[in-house]
């Protein structure tokens, strides 16, 4: 779940020299512990006994599970440590993996960024306790987030299947239909932009996320890695191409607010209704609700905009898991704990504390499906999410350096917000940076 404090990814530092040296600076307990198969009796031994665990995250719901869990197993002691947002968090985690000191049993890793630590063998493959039978029980989006061929690297915590949230009191005031194409959105832009020239259909001034989640909608494959073999076509792939299409014009013709996410005009201008509509993750409404509270009545949620006519093709943006440390100092605790927050009773705890669920269960329940929300006028917006959820392709991934790759957007992709630069030209340049990045890392990139 993104909370309100999460800003876009900017300006990441390097989280280790190479993404390839993390097998270097992984840790280690020897290869046969590792490999060993642990059972379910294995696990409730460990639980019985007791012990203690550090898990690093910074998700809020996540508190009360800890205290549940210690509740149920009275001798464990977790102790949950917020060692920082997003990017702050991974640097402090691969310095102690460097170290060889002070990596937790359990961390918090984003979806995008899970694939950097997996590759550098800092997480345990958590198939020897059975994760891979969980296939079935999470959608698709987050389990593929998760897994590598038969690896999983992690447990889903959330998801965040996407959705166009959009201002229904603005729209009809323009008598504008909620747009169901993006094509059809573009003319909506035009059509409010020219109703009232201080009013946009959304804002955006660049941001590697939000882009990378619509080439994905738009059935976009532009990263592929097998081994250290990489691949990256921001220029010739189709979902690019969907995307700079519709997107450009939007640029072109000045109608996208000129605000950055998570500022304060960002919020005014959802508030007041000069940014009409939101295309983001079905974590969004917590942030509504707490941050744009004086347009409560006034928002709705709306299936995300197709690339083609009668589509039903969504997408994920954000969503975190937790995974276990390779250089753990418990990992038999650290997995108990990890299932008992993603897979079991915790979950439903962290939905209750405004969590957006991964598993299938949930997300097919009465109870989920039937929620109102008062904000989007007694809405059962979790109608909408669930289906975003099944909707998503199976095939999309990210780079194995994608923190870095995001850090590096808006110098090459955030010059078509503010120059005449084109946006297939910006992200040709960032491919370009990308190749480069990759194969002074010791990856064969685009080779």
């Amino acid at each position: 779940m993104r909370t309100m404090t999460r800003r876009a990814m900017r300006g990441v530092g390097l989280l280790c020299a190479a993404a390839l040296s993390l097998t270097a600076c992984g840790s280690s307990d020897d290869d046969a512990a590792s490999d060993k198969t642990v059972s379910g009796g294995d696990l409730r031994a460990a639980l019985k006994e007791g012990g203690s665990i550090t898990v690093w995250a910074w998700e809020p719901t996540l508190k009360q599970v800890v205290s549940d869990f210690q509740k149920e197993y009275p001798k464990v002691k977790v102790k949950l440590v917020n060692a920082g947002t997003g990017n702050d968090q991974y640097t402090a985690l691969q310095n102690a993996v460097q170290a060889g000191s002070g990596v937790p049993d359990v961390a918090q890793v984003e979806y995008y960024a899970l694939g950097q630590f997996a590759l550098g063998k800092s997480l345990e493959d958590l198939s020897r306790y059975g994760a891979g039978e969980f296939k079935n029980d999470y959608s698709p989006g987050p389990w593929n987030s998760v897994t590598v061929d038969d690896a999983v690297y992690a447990l889903p915590m959330d998801s965040g299947p996407m959705a166009l949230f959009y201002n229904k009191k603005v729209l009809d005031k323009h008598q504008i239909a909620t747009p169901t194409t993006w094509d059809e959105y573009l003319e909506a832009a035009r059509a409010l932009h020219a109703a009232d020239p201080k009013s946009y259909i959304t804002n955006d001034t660049g941001d590697a996320g939000f882009t990378t989640s619509m080439i994905w909608q738009a059935g976009g494959t532009p990263f592929k890695t097998r081994d250290t073999d990489v691949t990256v076509d921001l220029t010739a792939d189709k979902g690019v191409t969907a995307f700079t299409e519709v997107w450009q014009k939007l640029i072109d013709e000045e109608l996208l607010a000129p605000v950055t996410s998570w500022s304060d005009e960002w919020y005014k201008g959802l508030a007041d209704g000069t940014i009409a509509t939101l295309a983001t993750g079905a974590w969004m409404p917590a942030n509504f609700v707490s941050g744009v509270e004086s347009a409560s009545g006034d928002w709705r949620a709306a299936a995300l905009p197709q690339w083609e006519k009668g589509g039903e093709v969504s997408s994920e943006n954000g969503g975190s898991s937790l995974a276990v440390m390779e250089a753990g100092k418990n990992k038999d605790l650290a997995y108990a704990f990890n299932e008992y927050a993603n897979h079991s009773e915790g979950v439903q705890a962290r939905i209750e504390a405004g969590a957006f669920p991964a598993t299938t269960a949930d997300l097919s329940s009465p109870s989920f499906l039937d929620t109102t929300f008062p904000y989007f006028g007694g809405q059962k917006a979790n109608e909408i999410f669930a289906l975003s959820a099944s909707q998503v392709p199976e095939d999309w991934s990210y780079l194995p350096f994608q923190v870095y790759a995001n850090s590096i957007f808006n110098d090459s992709v955030g010059k078509a917000y503010v120059s005449d630069t084109k946006l297939a030209d910006g992200l040709k340049e960032w491919q370009k940076a990308a190749v480069s990045y990759g194969n002074d890392q010791g990856f064969n990139v685009n080779k």
